[in-house]
């Protein structure tokens, strides 16, 4: 069974970081893609990020581009996306899904393609 742990969330000041970390199992990540997803307060959840199975294409958000940055450690079977620069508007709980398609520049934020979800890890930004 696919199992998906977030983990590395918190509260921060604006310009601060993190890094959240999406941890997999009952699969390798040579077998699924990897989205990361945000739901703020009163809002629809939205696509953050993407890196897919096999060849490390990674998609953003216009939002985010610059800022964060997805990678995966295919060893330890773990996502990560770096946020760096966060801003108040960045706060949301976050969570990582799998999809084993491959998906294309106009499909990876589509919470449908995806099977699978972590729980999620709340992310704050404030003063």
């Amino acid at each position: 069974q696919v199992q998906l742990v977030e983990s590395g969330g918190g509260l921060v000041q604006p310009g601060g970081s993190l890094r959240l970390s999406c941890a997999a199992s009952g699969y390798t990540l040579d077998n699924y893609a990897i989205g990361w997803f945000r739901q703020a307060p009163g809002k629809e959840r939205e696509g953050v990020s993407y890196i897919d199975k096999r060849y490390g294409i990674t998609y953003y958000a216009d939002s985010v581009k610059g800022r964060f940055t997805i990678s995966k450690d295919n060893a330890k079977n773990t996502v990560y996306l770096q946020m760096n620069s966060l801003k108040p508007e960045d706060t949301a709980v976050y969570y990582c899904a799998a999809t084993s398609k491959v998906l294309v520049i106009t499909t990876w934020y589509r919470e449908i393609q995806y099977a699978y979800w972590g729980q999620g890890t709340q992310v704050t930004v404030s003063s």
